[in-house]
């Protein structure tokens, strides 16, 4: 089995002499006129959208932009960013997404380590890559979107001369256990997302509307809200600020989409929102979770109060999209679902054997979306990515029916009081408490070198931050699972801080001071 039998199954074919641009320029001959990009600033159409990225390719290659050239794109989701990313693809440039809430010095080493030529920024985000701070790097361009300092440039944009497997644009991984790695996808990885998961999954077609409340520089964010309407000629709503509860509803009322992509986190946030009430949902078809584990509570809340499923899915940046997916019509609550046609999923256990049923093992997984390697990182490269399988380094098991079920992190096992803990298994029996909006747990050290499991738990009712509440959390995770699974420490916070990406934000809450945090 290889990444390309797996593509001929399903399949998929591509030109060997072919552009990622395409996704959007072949809706001109059909689709010039209809809605691509529907933002608080107006509607864009196909046509309107493919000119302003030939002005933006154009505007580089004036600059001194060169074809395999990384341009970093800091933005907002605003129809300038699909835009870049399209103009930059079809020039040969190397568009590089970046996490708006990256910070200065964040910002400089994906500038050092990319070599970037050039970089287009929102300007709330301009302070952060100002004239002096890109004296001594590659970057030479820098261009303010709010700007358009391209408006001038012609529209006509000739497709650059890339193949199917050329490099085509970056994400970044998180950083969560070491410096961001930069991962380098190739030009026929965007596509095969769509054919896969994208109509597999979604049957998305030219009348949906997709509004992904994660952000475009979100790998996840990227294929619900760029990727997969392009391919079919759907729409897609950006919204640019901060998604807020009251945002998302003001979004939803105004442009009615057919398909709501989000996370765990986010949903938790919308449904436990008064203004919710006030919200008409009925123009969704479909709503669906991913990057984090979706619980079987917030799951039968949406759907009692809506009447729809959360479709839940599991991906990542270096497959840059879902792999394992429940379906509509076939789920089963808590898992990540069965291997999306066109990808297959292995479980490893120690000794290098491949798991049994209900055997424990880590995941790997293998498709033609799949990075090949990480920028300048060969020793990373070698630990994950390995004949055509990707380690995720996630621990499942996979039941008769093919479904996978998180077991949490390879390297998440603890010692607490002499016994093996997961964290994530009380966090998961914390979150199944009624009165939990949300919790994060998390294996601390001590000073003594000792380990202990902390709980950061947000109650539905503030008045339940309480020393009795905190027994009541305890006692429930101690029936729930084994009575040695139980949080030592449990801090209530009104809001757990969250990444760019909306997920909760673990290392925010290990360099908390509790003595000064808001713990009642």
């Amino acid at each position: 089995m290889t990444p390309h039998t797996l593509a001929q199954e399903v399949g998929f074919d591509l030109p060997q002499a072919y552009n990622a641009s395409r996704i959007l320029w072949d809706n001109l001959p059909d689709r010039g006129d209809a809605p691509a990009v529907l933002h608080d600033d107006g509607t864009w159409s196909y046509r309107a959208l493919a000119e302003e990225a030939g002005r933006i390719g154009n505007a580089l290659l004036t600059a001194g932009c060169a074809p395999g050239d990384r341009v970093m794109l800091f933005l907002e989701d605003h129809p300038a960013y699909p835009a870049a990313i399209m103009g930059a693809l079809r020039a040969g440039l190397v568009p590089m997404m970046i996490n708006t809430l990256s910070l200065p010095d964040q910002v400089d080493y994906y500038l050092a380590d990319s070599a970037a030529t050039a970089v287009i920024l929102s300007a709330g985000l301009a302070g952060l890559i100002d004239v002096a701070r890109l004296s001594g790097t590659a970057c030479r361009v820098r261009m303010v979107a709010e700007d358009r300092p391209w408006h001038d440039a012609a529209t006509k944009l000739p497709e650059h001369p890339t193949t199917r497997t050329d490099m085509a644009f970056w994400m970044y991984s998180s950083g969560s256990t070491g410096k961001p790695k930069g991962v380098v996808h190739t030009h026929e990885d965007a596509a095969y997302t769509a054919h896969t998961y994208a109509r597999e999954i979604l049957n998305i077609g030219p009348g949906d509307i997709c509004f992904s409340i994660p952000k475009i520089f979100f790998a996840y964010g990227f294929g619900n809200a760029v990727t997969f309407p392009f391919s079919v000629g759907a729409a897609s709503v950006l919204l640019s600020d901060r998604p807020t509860a009251q945002r998302c509803f003001e979004q939803i009322d105004r442009h009615r989409p057919t398909i709501l992509f989000g996370l765990p986190t986010l949903y938790t946030a919308l449904v436990n929102d008064p203004g919710i009430d006030q919200v008409d949902m009925s123009s969704l078809r479909l709503c669906v979770s991913a990057a984090e584990v979706l619980s079987p509570e917030l799951a039968r809340d949406w759907r009692a109060r809506f009447g729809l499923p959360i479709v839940e899915g599991l991906g990542s940046t270096e497959m840059l999209h879902i792999y394992l997916s429940n379906t509509e019509a076939r789920q089963k609550p808590g898992s990540a679902g069965c291997a999306v046609p066109g990808y297959a999923v292995r479980l490893l256990t120690p000794d290098g054997h491949e798991a049994a049923t209900g055997e424990e093992g880590v995941m790997q997984v293998m498709g033609l979306s799949g990075a090949e390697y990480y920028w300048n990182r060969p020793d990373k490269t070698a630990e994950t990515m390995k004949d055509g399988w990707i380690d995720t380094g996630d621990r499942f098991t996979r039941d008769a029916d093919g479904y996978y079920f998180f077991k949490g992190r390879a390297d998440d096992l603890v010692k607490v009081s002499g016994q093996w803990v997961y964290p994530m298994e009380i966090e998961w029996a914390l979150n199944d408490h009624p009165e939990v909006q949300e919790a994060c747990v998390l294996a601390m050290s001590l000073l003594d070198g000792r380990t202990t499991i902390k709980a950061w738990v947000t109650p539905k009712k503030h008045q339940n931050q309480t020393e009795a509440f905190r027994t009541v959390l305890v006692k429930h995770a101690k029936t729930s699972l084994m009575p040695h699974k139980y949080p030592r420490e449990i801090t209530f916070l009104d809001h757990l801080p969250k990444t760019g990406t909306d997920k909760i934000d673990r290392q925010a809450l290990r360099s908390l001071d509790d003595n000064k945090g808001p713990d009642t």
